[in-house]
C-alpha cells in the first residue's frame, strides 16, 4: 500500500447559467495513496501550474452538444496543467519526468493510461509556458493567425482581447508577417502594453468608445484585412461593417457572450456576401499536425527574443476559483495561470 498524503482539490459544484462565481466552486481536502496498480499504464502526477481558460465556462453549463462534456457536478475540476510524474505505469513516462496536458484542480491527479499527456523536453523554459505560449492558448493563436486568415505581408489586422493569452500573440505573429496590427482591451494599462511592451502598431480601449463603428473606421480608414476575433458581440459586429472586400475573420472566442443567459444577435452579416467576407470558427485540436512545427517556431522566437509573453501568475491552489472567475471581469492582465507549487 503506497503513502498517503493529502489532496486539496477544487470541486465544481453545481452547473450555471451566467457568468461564473467563486461560490461554483469549493476547496475540498481528501487523502490520496501514492500507488498505481501495475498494467493499468496509469501516471500518478503532482500538479505543478494550472491554467484558466475562458472555454471551461462552457464546461460548467448543462450542455451535452458541445465539442467537450461538461463537468459532472461534485467532481474536481478538470483543465489544462503543467505536472511532474510521482508515479508510472506507461512506458512513455518516467518518475520526474516533467509534463503537460489535461488533469485535475488538485494537488495530485491519477492520469488514466496517460491520456492526452506529452513529456515537456524544454525544460530551460519556465515550465507555466507549456500552458501558455506553448501549451493551448499559444497554439490556438499560430493555428488560428496563419492557417485560418492566411496573412500576406502589409496586410490590415484587428485583434481584441488582444492583451489576454491568445491576443497577445495574434498580435506578434501578426507583426513577424509584416502585418500592420492595432487592438483592443478593457483598460488603460493593457492599451500600454499592447503598444509599448508586446509591438502592436496601436491600440484602444473599447470602454471608452461609444461607437465601436466609428473606432475601427479611425484605426483602419481602408478598412481591415484580418479580424482575429476573441469576443464576439457587438466588437464582431462593428468589425464585419469595417471588412475590406475578401477579408477573412477567425472566430476564436466570444467571451462578450459568456455573461448573458441568451446570446446577442449579430446585424451586419448581410456584408459577408457583397464583400465575399469569410467567417470562420476554429478549435486547435483541427491542426495538431502542425504542433511540432508550432513548437519549433515559437521556442526558436522566445530564445531569440522575437516575441514577449506577460503572465498573471496566481499563488496556490486555493485562489483558481478567483483567477478563473477574474478572467470573465477583465482582471487578468496576460495568460492566467495558477502555480500550485515550483516541484
Amino acid at each position: 500500500m503506497g503513502k498517503e498524503v493529502e489532496n486539496k482539490q477544487i470541486i465544481f459544484k453545481d452547473y450555471i447559467t451566467g457568468a461564473p462565481k467563486e461560490s461554483d466552486m469549493e476547496l475540498k481536502s481528501t487523502t490520496i495513496a501514492l500507488e498505481i496498480r501495475e498494467g493499468s499504464q496509469d501516471v500518478l502526477v503532482k500538479n505543478l501550474y494550472l491554467s484558466c481558460d475562458p472555454y471551461m465556462r462552457g464546461r460548467m453549463r448543462d450542455y451535452h452538444d458541445s465539442y467537450i462534456p461538461p463537468y459532472t457536478p461534485g467532481s474536481v475540476i478538470q483543465g489544462f496543467a503543467v505536472a511532474k510524474v510521482v508515479l508510472s505505469d506507461h512506458p512513455d513516462f518516467k518518475e520526474g519526468d516533467l509534463v503537460s496536458g489535461f488533469s485535475g484542480w488538485e494537488e495530485y491527479s491519477i492520469i488514466p493510461k496517460g491520456k492526452n499527456l506529452s513529456k515537456i523536453n524544454y525544460t530551460d523554459l519556465p515550465l507555466s509556458y507549456f500552458v501558455g505560449i506553448l501549451g493551448m492558448p499559444g497554439f490556438t493563436a499560430y493555428a488560428g493567425f496563419f492557417e485560418v486568415c492566411s496573412p500576406k505581408k502589409g496586410e490590415q489586422v484587428f485583434v481584441s482581447a488582444a492583451s489576454g493569452a491568445v491576443g497577445q500573440l495574434v498580435g506578434q505573429f501578426a507583426k513577424l508577417a509584416g502585418c500592420f496590427v492595432v487592438g483592443s482591451a478593457g483598460s488603460k494599462e493593457k492599451v500600454d502594453l499592447l503598444k509599448n511592451k508586446l509591438g502592436f502598431d496601436d491600440a484602444f480601449n473599447y470602454k471608452e468608445e461609444h461607437d465601436l463603428n466609428a473606432a475601427l473606421k479611425r484605426y483602419f480608414p481602408k478598412g481591415i484585412d484580418i479580424y482575429f476575433d476573441n469576443v464576439g458581440g457587438s466588437m464582431l459586429d462593428a468589425a464585419l461593417a469595417n471588412m475590406k472586400v475578401h477579408g477573412r475573420i477567425a472566430v476564436c472566442g466570444m467571451i462578450s457572450q459568456h455573461n448573458f443567459e441568451g446570446t446577442q444577435g449579430i446585424h451586419n452579416l448581410n456584408l459577408v456576401v457583397p464583400r465575399r467576407i469569410r467567417l470562420e470558427g476554429f478549435l486547435q485540436s483541427d491542426y495538431l499536425h502542425l504542433h511540432p512545427q508550432f513548437l519549433e517556431h515559437v521556442v526558436n522566437y522566445i530564445k531569440d527574443k522575437k516575441i514577449v509573453y506577460i503572465e498573471d501568475i496566481a499563488e496556490g491552489l486555493e485562489n483558481a476559483p478567483s483567477a478563473f472567475v477574474g478572467l470573465f471581469h477583465g482582471k487578468n492582465i496576460g495568460k492566467q495561470v495558477v502555480c500550485i507549487c515550483d516541484e
